[in-house]
């Protein structure tokens, strides 16, 4: 859901909401010319405005103003009007469209409805405000703002929080927005969907019937009991209930006024007008759940519909699809089949029965599909549906990878789902045809390899998704134009698919296509990658240009000085806020001293040792694993003391909490996370690093300790592999978070300990990177990441049984290369545009392949090929 938003500025790749909108759209002209004395300057996707000479407490009860698309510019039209000739600061969404992400139905709950925020100076003058706007915006409406204080029944909203930024270091390590208590100590600053005053905040009078009466129970009568809450978004919330309290249980759809807007603008309570009236027309119709009553309470607005048991398809999948089995080449194909295109005509024939009633479901995919326990079939979720015969009928919330060509309307909108379905339920990659329309041909080739489907079968499926001639997706068209560096082939094929891949020229097209993609006039971001480069910063070695840089470095790619420069320049203007190594400074800083910076490598370790102190985190990726490496890499190789002895005593804080985290989980309760990047074995690295430098042999067993406390939250699976436990019982055999990171550990150890007890675990940890599909294509929670973990295995053991599980793997890349400009990219976290960076996107690919390739050099920082082999 947080992806969505970062989708709108660009169609390649993911980008801040703040790019959205343009001059035109912008509420520059609502204000304009700035009276004298004023200053008014851009952060993000605010625009603040400022009396000169003005003074402001740094925090306080500050005023939010609600606006909806149609009233945005007269609210804020009037707000100037009150606050510049009494000098009150106020600040403001830059532009409409900005407006309306921040009001979409998988916007962050807890900003919903902002539009404008006031900062009064005292009490009195909050009460001012307050009292003169609401009489001055009588009849203005705009969505809720969750977590505020209503002001009586307008557009007015209170909260109480900081004025000016003030940052405090977390458990994470990681700054995080505090507020100040009376004793003036600095606690973080509650930002949820909820309202909330500090326990230690004094209340103003003028609030006090406001707060009297939210904190009444509700006078509506609500006569339901809700069991508890299936599905949250930004329009409202789906809730599992009991009709008037009693055996009966529902589904309770809830619609906020004015919230969870469509890209047109449709907000959650038309969209909720029309599935009732869509499932008024299909009662009686198998499949589809029963219209019970439709009400209002507390100006929401709600849906009340039969409960269909069942478990969603996707979660069916999850369980049941052969391909993500490590012995998938003796799963019993036949039958998943048979079961699939059951389903799959159960979901036609209920589609076919919509549309003889006269409507369109116009939001077919995995989600919205129930599979009860002997595979029957049913639809939720009809606030997309509409009348066959409605000539704008085309849904704009459509799901990636479902949603049809522009030029489909009607009916055709659910055949083309259903295409998609087809090839989805034998080939989960859907999604990637928005980059590529005609991959359809090679996943159809790969279905029809693998599984005993109808001959048919494909003819169908292409039928309605092959692209037609001269068409593209929503990409831009210029990289149609070449692709494969020029080698001539179809758009169809790739590098990948030939009997022996040119390698050097597949990892030459991904330089080539980093390089392409860099941004250096800008400040924020060096080079396109995930949404997290955003909140951390786009000079981390994850997400941001240090772990791109460092890729292109160790993968042959080369140095770039004006890349360099433009990392020295943007650490030095913004320096990051968190000490991690993946997401902070010292990832920064180790690439620096690489490249021969080690001033500036050793200014930023220096400058950051503050936020170590706090540091919680025991990881590898954020915390003091990854920490402790670096000031170990970086004693060793300046040959300094200082940095060897800080090394040495966080190694002495993990061996303590390791002390306390080591108990073997019981069942009960939540598991704890495993893996290199965010398990023990991250901790358990730096032990083994430890030892080398020290030859202390403590460090050993305390590596053998952390191994182990991953180890005990890994789960035996029935095709013989060791993975970890994710959500809805998937198993993850991932880098970061998953199997194939800690495999590369317990090697690690083996290499001083063989017959350590972990190494017991490592042929079945092996084969937890054998899977023949994988979802994503990333290094950290994709395919890359298995490539990379099975190469740095295979090394200095003749009788590696991984050797065809890594080729496929290599060939099976390219399911997810794409063309863009010419060359060849992968797509980041949830497929929905490209990445470049290290964590998620074509630089980790890169690392990979590199890595595979040579059979020699390092996947990882402290992973590397001296201390890896045998």
């Amino acid at each position: 859901m947080r992806y969505e938003e970062f989708c709108l500025a660009d169609p390649w790749f993911y980008d801040t909401p703040a790019r959205l909108g343009s001059d035109a759209d912008s509420f520059d002209h609502v204000w304009r010319p700035l009276p004298t004395g004023w200053d008014c300057t851009r952060h993000d996707i605010w625009v603040a405005m400022s009396c000169r000479g003005g003074t402001l407490p740094r925090q306080g009860w500050k005023v939010h103003v609600s606006a909806r698309l149609d009233n945005a510019e007269r609210i804020l039209k009037a707000v100037c009007d009150y606050c510049f000739p009494r000098g009150i600061g106020f600040k403001f969404l830059h532009s409409k469209k900005i407006l309306l992400t921040r009001n979409a139905k998988y916007a962050p709950r807890e900003d919903s409805g902002k539009f404008v925020t006031i900062y009064p100076a005292d009490y009195a003058e909050l009460e001012r405000v307050l009292v003169d706007l609401s009489a001055e915006l009588a009849g203005e409406y705009g969505p809720y703002i969750l977590s505020d204080l209503r002001y009586g029944a307008g557009p007015l909203y209170v909260r109480y929080g900081a004025f000016t930024e003030r940052w405090l270091a977390a458990d994470g390590g990681q700054l995080v927005p505090a507020i100040e208590r009376p004793d003036g100590t600095l606690v973080p600053e509650q930002r949820t969907p909820v309202f909330r005053v500090p326990d230690w905040a004094e209340v103003p009078d003028v609030l006090a019937p406001h707060l009297a009466r939210r904190d009444r129970p509700h006078e509506s009568g609500f006569p339901h009991l809700v069991e508890r809450a299936l599905h949250f978004s930004n329009g409202g919330g789906v809730y599992l209930a009991r009709r008037d309290g009693g055996d009966e249980l529902v589904v309770l759809k809830e619609a906020r006024p004015h919230a969870g807007l469509d890209a047109d603008g449709t907000d959650a309570v038309a969209r909720l007008h029309r599935e009732r009236k869509s499932l008024e027309r299909l009662q009686g119709v198998a499949g589809v759940p029963v219209l019970h009553e439709w009400f209002t309470a507390w100006e929401h607005h709600y849906l009340m519909m039969e409960y269909m048991p069942g478990r969603r398809l996707d979660q069916w999948m999850a369980a049941l699809y052969p391909l993500t089995k490590c012995d998938s080449e003796q799963a019993d194909l036949a039958t998943y089949t048979r079961r699939a295109l059951d389903v799959l005509d159960q979901v036609e024939k209920l589609v076919r029965s919509i549309h003889e009633r006269g409507v369109v479901f116009a939001d077919l995919h995995p989600g919205n599909i129930l599979i009860g326990g002997d595979d029957s079939v049913s639809l939720v979720d009809f606030d997309l549906a509409f009348a066959i015969d409605q000539s704008d009928g085309c849904p704009v919330l459509a799901a990636p990878g479902f949603s049809p060509p522009d030029d489909r309307t009607g009916q055709a909108i659910d055949d083309y789902a259903l295409a998609a379905l087809r090839l989805h339920m034998f080939l989960p990659l859907t999604h990637m045809m928005r980059f590529q329309p005609d991959k359809v041909n090679l996943y159809m080739e790969a279905i029809q390899e693998r599984f005993p489907v109808p001959d048919e079968f494909g003819k169908v499926v292409l039928a309605e998704l092959a692209p037609t001639r001269g068409s593209v997706g929503d990409v831009q068209p210029r990289a149609r134009a070449k692709v494969n560096v020029g080698r001539g082939r179809t758009p169809t094929t790739s590098d990948f698919d030939s009997a022996q891949p040119d390698w050097r020229a597949i990892c030459g097209s991904l330089i080539e296509a980093i390089l392409l993609s860099a941004t250096p006039d800008r400040q924020d971001r060096l080079f396109p990658g995930d949404i997290e480069q955003f909140t951390v910063g786009g000079t981390c070695f994850a997400f941001g240009a240090a772990g791109v840089l460092h890729a292109l470095s160790t993968s042959g790619g080369g140095r770039y000085v004006e890349h360099e420069r433009w990392l020295l320049e943007s650490v030095h203007r913004d320096p990051p806020h968190r000490p991690g190594f993946y997401d902070g400074t010292h990832g920064i800083a180790y690439v620096l001293r690489d490249f021969g910076y080690v001033h500036e490598a050793v200014m930023l370790i220096d400058e950051s040792a503050p936020l170590v102190g706090p540091l919680r985190d025991h990881g590898l990726h954020s915390g003091l694993a990854g920490v402790g490496l670096n000031l170990l890499h970086f004693g060793q190789t300046l040959q300094s003391g200082t940095y060897l002895a800080q090394a040495l005593s966080i190694g002495d804080r993990l061996a303590e909490k390791l002390t306390i985290a080591a108990v073997r989980h019981d069942g009960r309760g939540p598991r704890a996370t495993a893996g290199l990047l965010r398990g023990w074995s991250g901790p358990g690295l730096f032990f083994v690093r430890l030892y080398e430098h020290t030859n202390d042999r403590s460090w050993l067993d305390m590596a053998a300790r952390a191994l182990q406390r991953d180890l005990d939250e890994c789960v035996a699976r029935p095709d013989g592999s060791l993975q970890v436990p994710g959500e809805g019982g998937q198993t993850l055999p991932h880098l970061d978070v998953g199997t194939a990171g800690i495999a590369l550990v317990v090697q690690e150890l083996v290499r001083h300990v063989p017959d350590t007890e972990c190494a017991t675990a490592l042929p079945a940890m092996r084969r937890a990177c054998y899977p023949e599909f994988v979802v994503q294509s990333g290094l950290f929670a994709g395919r890359a990441g298995l490539v990379g973990a099975l190469a740095t295995l295979q090394r200095g053991q003749a009788d590696f049984d991984g050797d065809r599980a890594l080729t496929r793997h290599l060939a099976r890349l390219g399911w997810h290369a794409v063309p863009y400009r010419g060359e060849l990219a992968f797509p980041g976290n949830k497929s929905l545009r490209l990445s470049m960076d290290f964590a998620t996107g074509t630089a980790g690919v890169l690392r990979a392949l590199t890595v595979a390739v040579d059979r020699s050099g390092a996947l990882l920082p402290f992973l590397d090929e001296r201390s890896s082999a045998k």
